[in-house]
């Protein structure tokens, strides 16, 4: 008899980086009463769970452990943070070999013992190993989610907000595609507050359009290479961008946003996983929301889907 889920039960697979800045964030949230941390190096797992867990005073009562993947038959979501760093000079398809062999060996493990959780991919190349995990798990298309572009496009509203002197959730806006090098602006579709964003620059006295909106996509792509290069990794970030897909999960929200999932026939792409807006909630993916692209946007989402499609295709799964 399978052991029915505890819908307040997280496991995170990975305890470097960002698996304990995961951790960290979701203690915070409240939204879990028990969290178990799982990693190879077994210390460091229990060490990150003490640690954490001693800032409970300051948050609420939850059980936060170290386990192993037998913890896991309960656990309604499945965080895996697990992976080879990103090193500086190194893109995140870089990346591809070592980890999708890192699957092959984590995936089987959750399978044998929880088929029900929803599985959320936040290792990289994420959009790829949304897929393997997919692809690796034969769990429902719904319930693997890649972290996408959820920061990607936070870090795109940030830097808007910044230059046009307004609250960055006024601005409403997506980057789509891979999480990565092919990345694009969703420019045709941006607004602020319903104004077009080319209408809203004007109006607070920005006319170089087109040079500032090209300066900030290069700078919102670049992003994860800077701050590698300056302190070795990215983490923060993305933590509170699980934060924020768990908290659209566990609260049932139905909030749109541009998560890694499979493509079946969207814009021309299929039997690929991308990053695109799509209603999450306590089932996982709902569905993908259509958005306006133009021409030029919609061909380049198409060349990144190929870039993907090509690194799938010379991996043995």
């Amino acid at each position: 008899m399978e052991k029915e889920l505890n819908p307040r039960k997280i496991g995170i697979i990975g305890c470097g980086f960002v698996g304990a800045a995961t951790a960290y964030t979701l203690m915070q949230t409240r939204l879990f009463s028990e969290m178990v941390l799982i990693d190879n190096n077994t210390e460091k797992a229990e060490g990150e769970a003490e640690d954490i867990s001693h800032g409970l005073l300051f948050s609420s009562p939850q059980k936060i452990y170290a386990g192993s993947y037998d913890d896991l038959t309960d656990a309604s979501i499945i965080i895996i943070t697990a992976g080879a760093n990103q090193k500086p000079g190194e893109t995140r398809l870089d990346l591809v070999g070592k980890n999708v062999e890192i699957f092959k060996s984590i995936i089987p493990e959750i399978t044998k013992r929880n088929m029900d959780a929803i599985l959320l991919v936040v290792a990289n190349p994420v959009d790829i190993l949304t897929y393997v995990a997919l692809r690796l798990s034969g769990y429902p298309e719904e319930r693997v989610i890649g972290s996408g572009t959820v920061l990607d496009t936070a870090r795109l509203k940030y830097e808007l907000g910044r230059h046009l002197s307004v609250d960055s959730r006024s601005v409403h806006s997506f980057i789509i595609g891979e999480h990565g090098d092919s990345e694009i602006v969703a420019w045709s579709s941006a607004n602020v507050s319903g104004i077009p964003l080319h209408d809203f620059c004007s109006m607070r006295g920005f006319h170089n359009h087109d040079e500032e909106m090209r300066r900030i996509a290069g700078k919102v792509k670049n992003s994860a290479y800077e701050i590698i290069k300056r302190k070795g990794a990215t983490y923060y970030g993305i933590a509170m961008s699980v934060r924020r897909i768990c908290e659209a999960i566990v609260r049932d929200e139905h909030s749109v946003l541009p998560v890694s999932s499979m493509m079946h026939g969207e814009y021309g792409i299929s039997d690929i996983a991308l990053s695109m807006p799509a209603i999450v909630g306590i089932k996982g993916i709902e569905t993908h929301v259509p958005i306006s692209l133009d021409y030029e946007e919609s061909e380049e989402l198409k060349k990144s889907a190929s870039i993907l499609k090509e690194t799938i295709a010379s991996l043995k799964l």
